[in-house]
């Protein structure tokens, strides 16, 4: 293979969006694990109930406000 195809800005720039990609599905995981341990407290049933659905709505936005706190600070280290 070329070395050059190795170091190519493409290469990077796919690479870079790959890892973004991955670390938004590990988020998602995390919050939706997080959050349906904590609003989901007996077996769901065809359809949420409006607590549920309030818990979620809410430990999600809790989970990414903190998220955003967090890459904020880490990035102001920098």
């Amino acid at each position: 293979m070329d070395p050059s195809v190795l170091n190519s800005p493409e290469l990077e720039r796919f690479l870079s969006e790959e890892k973004e990609r991955a670390m938004v599905n590990e988020m998602v995981a995390k919050l939706t694990s997080a959050c349906w341990d904590k609003c989901i407290t007996s077996a769901p049933g065809s359809k949420l109930s409006s607590s549920e659905s309030s818990c979620l709505s809410n430990c999600a936005h809790r989970y990414m406000d903190m998220s955003l706190i967090i890459m904020k600070r880490f990035q102001s280290m920098n």
